[in-house]
């Protein structure tokens, strides 16, 4: 038990789109991001995933819609939705995530974590 200051960790952050640990609970992995730009169409079969905005504003597009996401404010994407984070600006981002969770669904790209490193 151990006191986390997500601020530090968001300091040791220098590539964009790639989640890293620093906390787990009950299955659920907690990460931290910082994003820029369009991630890619995915979705994930089983599991959701929530996102909560530190610094910046989101949109997470849907097929059929958009939700724009500021500091303090969260989302969940439900399982079997496909989304797509986009970012004008950079953002930091907190997720909330089940551990096997895969980073982009099925679809691989350039951006996709295969492992998340824990800082």
């Amino acid at each position: 038990m151990k006191t986390i200051n997500v601020k530090e960790k968001l300091s040791l952050i220098h590539d964009l789109w790639k989640p890293k640990v620093i906390a787990e609970l009950n299955g659920q992995q907690v990460k931290i991001s910082k994003v820029k730009g369009e991630f890619v169409w995915h979705d994930h079969k089983d599991e959701d995933e929530l996102f909560f905005i530190l610094k910046g504003t989101m949109i997470m597009e849907f097929r059929d819609k958009k939700a724009e996401v500021g500091p303090g404010e969260l989302i969940v994407v439900p399982k079997g939705v496909e989304h797509r984070p986009i970012a004008k600006e950079e953002v930091w981002m907190m997720l909330f995530e089940p551990q096997n969770i895969k980073h982009s669904g099925d679809v691989i790209s350039d951006l996709t974590v295969d492992k998340y490193e824990k800082i």
